[in-house]
């Protein structure tokens, strides 16, 4: 390959700041509002409910802390099964076992890389006594959100939406964070728009939205001094962190358009390539578009092997694997990721129940060596991984990586 580093690395996707932020930041200041009272946290809280469509929102200092809560809200007590999305970040799943709950792991599905409703109806039947599921809109595009919550209407199940990586994309016009009972966002540096740190928890309920924001203030009583009845915590969104978010949010369409463009140049670069990009079907949904990504056909799959820590390739003409192209654009200074692995794959929850569309999905690692691919997830996993998606990535850059990814397959 004949390329020249980048001379500024080309990251995943950074923060896009725009001067709002500091001045709302600043605000706080000279308010000396700092801690977890002011007009940001109240005007944050507003402009989340105004623009997902729900009646009320809580601001939290993360969005898992805002799972969390959900999780509580939904009465997920010690021992209780659990369904969650497989393909995800751990923090979709680590606050059901906060509340002392078992994840059950749901398969993912094709057309959106998002939990399987098949494997879900399956899960019913197998486990019918589960009154809660766990659902994460991956990279940015939303699952079959109408099946999955017909599916937990017919089963009297709440359903808990992760909407942590989808604010601002639309499932058949509704925005997501909306599909839950109770449902949850985030600001975290590297989402479509950032408090640096933050999240919310969203709601339709007063009752829900009053109990999250006590719990996440130490559940403090109503009393003069100090008094607590209830286990409590230390969740409550800051008044600078808030303005962070409050400068951002007039951003999230421009941060949208931005991301859809570098989607769609990634899509036309790659048309000739034996690769296809995350896929969404446009007459249903409309992402946000958060993380581009691309998934290897088969044929053009070199040989790959990951152990627990490490991944080897065998270099093979024609053909490639992700660990060839994140470790050539690692060589250019310029950021990707592996897909989420799943979470049924790992260690922490490796001896969870896993369900395909197929049935009880234990040890189908072994049938996927077998490529009997049942185990969706993962073969999505061996062969797919996440571009640079910053969106102050240039025209000019992001073609220069997709030479360096056409490259790889020579």
């Amino acid at each position: 390959m004949n390329f020249t580093p980048f001379e500024k690395k080309i990251f995943l996707s950074s923060p896009t700041m725009h001067g709002e932020e500091l001045e709302y930041m600043t605000d706080a200041f000279k308010t000396n509002w700092m801690s977890t009272v002011g007009k940001n946290i109240n005007e944050v809280e507003m402009m989340a409910t105004k623009k997902v469509g729900c009646k009320y929102a809580v601001a939290l200092s993360c969005g898992t802390a805002a799972l969390h809560l959900c999780m509580k809200l939904a009465g997920i007590k010690n021992g209780d099964y659990v369904f969650a999305s497989d393909m995800t970040f751990d923090a979709t799943v680590n606050p059901i076992v906060y509340e002392g709950g078992i994840p059950i792991f749901i398969d993912t599905e094709r057309d959106t890389w998002n939990m399987d409703p098949v494997a879900l109806k399956k899960a019913f039947e197998m486990y019918p006594n589960t009154k809660v599921v766990v659902c994460a809109n991956l990279y940015g595009t939303p699952g079959k959100m109408e099946e999955i919550s017909q599916i937990c209407k017919e089963h009297n199940a709440i359903l808990i939406e992760d909407a942590a990586e989808s604010l601002g994309a639309t499932y058949k016009g509704v925005q997501t964070g909306t599909f839950g009972t109770y449902n949850a966002i985030s600001f975290n540096g590297n989402k479509i728009i950032t408090g640096s740190s933050g999240g919310m928890l969203l709601t339709d309920s007063l009752e829900a939205a009053n109990k999250a924001r006590k719990w996440s203030t130490q559940s403090r009583e109503d009393a003069p001094w100090y008094q607590h009845e209830e286990l409590g915590y230390n969740y409550r969104m800051s008044n600078v962190i808030a303005g962070v978010v409050r400068g951002q949010f007039p951003h999230l369409e421009e941060h949208i358009a931005q991301k859809k463009a570098i989607y769609m140049r990634y899509k036309e670069g790659f048309k000739d390539l034996p690769v296809t990009m995350n896929p969404y079907d446009e007459n249903i949904c409309e992402p946000n578009f958060w993380l581009s990504c691309m998934l290897i056909d088969k044929t053009a799959m070199c040989k790959q092997v990951r152990s627990e820590n490490d991944a080897y390739y065998v270099k093979e003409k024609g053909k490639t694997c992700p660990t060839e192209i994140l470790e050539t654009l690692a060589k250019y200074n310029a950021e990707g990721r592996p897909i989420w692995k799943p979470m049924h794959a790992q260690p922490i929850y490796r001896n969870n129940l896993f369900v395909t569309a197929k049935g009880d999905g234990r040890g189908q690692t072994d049938a996927y060596i077998k490529s009997e691919i049942i185990d969706v997830g993962m073969d999505i996993f061996e062969r797919g991984l996440c571009l640079p998606s910053d969106n102050k990535m240039t025209v000019d850059e992001q073609n220069k990586i997709i030479e360096i990814i056409k490259a790889c397959f020579e």
